[in-house]
């Protein structure tokens, strides 16, 4: 992949956005998946101390976004779990991300980023191996997500594919001091 120039050490070009709606097969969607992990791993890890809490003027620091990719992944992580081994229609619970960023116990202002890294490297390396495994038909497999209703698999994937992509993007901004 070819680097691109973000002001972030060992940065990577972002790889394409997933849309379901033109099927990739399992092992395709797992690729993806896996290329969308490594972008924000070496975006994250190219943070320096002095760009951690940098933010655009309307949005998160360096440090709330790794934070944030730790917490929704490890949401993340259960709710395939669920979706693969619950019976259809269990509830996918959602979360407000914006209360979780600015509750100071969760430490997304401050607290060191490693712990987040590390958290977001071990839970796509877990929900990986389930991907891998999937089948086509598991893709259909649903519960109710309780703020958007009907939620497959395939939705999973595609929206947890992207979010590492945008968030990427979007630490590359902070640490600019971009919106």
């Amino acid at each position: 992949m070819a680097a691109k120039s973000t002001g972030l050490a060992g940065s990577w070009q972002q790889p394409k956005r997933v849309n379901r709606l033109n099927r990739m097969s399992i092992q395709e969607s797992a690729a993806a998946y896996e290329s969308a992990t490594q972008y924000f791993l070496n975006l994250a890890r190219g943070v320096t101390k002095d760009q951690l809490d940098v933010k655009d003027p309307e949005g998160w620091s360096a440090r709330q976004i790794i934070h944030h990719l730790a917490d929704s992944e490890a949401q993340s992580y259960a709710r395939l779990r669920r979706l693969v081994a619950e019976p259809e229609g269990s509830i996918i619970q959602g979360y407000d991300e914006n209360l979780w960023a600015v509750a100071p116990q969760l430490g997304y202002e401050s607290a060191p980023v490693e712990n987040s890294i590390a958290i977001f490297a071990a839970v796509r390396a877990g929900s990986l191996d389930i991907i891998k495994r999937l089948n086509e038909s598991d893709l259909e497999k649903a519960g109710v997500h309780s703020e958007s209703g009907h939620y497959t698999i395939a939705k999973w994937l595609t929206g947890y594919t992207n979010h590492p992509k945008d968030h990427g993007d979007q630490l590359v901004r902070a640490v600019k001091g971009q919106s």
